[in-house]
């Protein structure tokens, strides 16, 4: 059997039509939704990353303002930056790009954020939310890994799901979207053993370690749904995901390409999440 591909650049486009259609609505009744992204140093991944999510914002309507700063910026520097832009009432959302400089608290800028503006959804308030099961913002990559098995029609009551890696980026709100779902959840990760024992019962498989194509097509349930969340790239430039994809895809149902897959989903989602929180923050949802 050959997988079916799920298509994250189609999907994404389907994403940001809907967005752009919320965001028309919202400037009609005089309410211009706002991102702002905050740049520490030059990685150039972050750059990409960057560039890609202004371009994006711009095509859907959204204002997007992009505030670059040295990579010796102290961490005093930023917190006091970013409460400024929590008290900026034009300014929906923020998203300070990671990674952060190595003297910089990652955790710190993230709480420093206002929970109302996190348009990444790492806020500890906002994923003790998920947690709990109640209404939140959800970070990108793992909604968007939700919308694409909606796309292909899953259906998660009942079934096995296996979570490898446990980021609080993709691996933990990924498990918990599942296990909100009704599916039964195994999370595996670096330290675990006999990983093939779980990975070889997984109706759903997500994979987000950062490893090259460390999952092989010998480990997966015969018609499992793969999602591939990793994006590495070779010493000839290519760009690989944590799954090696042709093994996969001769036992797995629908797979996630690396790169198209579940990477335009994350930008898209972003908008999705700066939209809700500027209906939020106007008490329209």
């Amino acid at each position: 059997m050959s997988a079916i591909i799920i298509d994250g650049k189609e999907i994404s486009k389907k994403v940001k039509e809907e967005v752009r259609l919320e965001v028309e609505k919202l400037k009609s009744q005089g309410i211009p939704p706002k991102l702002t992204v905050v740049l520490v140093g030059d990685d150039p991944a972050s750059q990409v990353y960057v560039r890609n999510k202004e371009k994006s914002a711009r095509k859907v309507g959204i204002e997007s303002d992009t505030i670059r700063l040295p990579a010796e910026t102290s961490e005093e520097e930023l917190v006091e930056l970013v409460k400024k832009l929590n008290d900026d009432e034009s300014v929906n959302g923020i998203l300070v790009q990671l990674p952060l400089p190595d003297h910089i608290s990652k955790d710190r800028i993230i709480e420093t954020i206002s929970p109302m503006k996190d348009a990444d959804g790492f806020h500890p308030y906002n994923l003790g939310r998920l947690m709990a099961g109640l209404e939140t913002v959800i970070p990108c990559t793992p909604n968007g890994i939700m919308r694409m098995l909606d796309e292909i029609g899953f259906e998660l009551k009942g079934k096995n799901a296996v979570v490898i890696g446990r980021s609080v980026i993709v691996g933990k709100p990924v498990a918990q979207l599942l296990l909100s779902r009704h599916a039964t959840v195994t999370t595996c990760h670096s330290r675990t053993k006999n990983l093939e024992f779980y990975t070889k019962n997984a109706d759903v498989l997500v994979v987000a370690v950062g490893r090259p194509e460390m999952i092989r097509g010998e480990q997966i349930k015969e018609g499992a749904v793969v999602i591939d969340v990793g994006i590495n790239r070779k010493e000839d430039g290519k760009l690989v995901g944590d799954v090696h994809f042709e093994s996969a895809s001769e036992v797995a149902s629908w797979i996630t390409p690396v790169p198209g897959g579940v990477g335009p989903m994350t930008v898209a989602m972003l908008l999705y999440n700066t939209v809700y929180l500027t209906k939020k923050q106007h008490g329209i949802v």
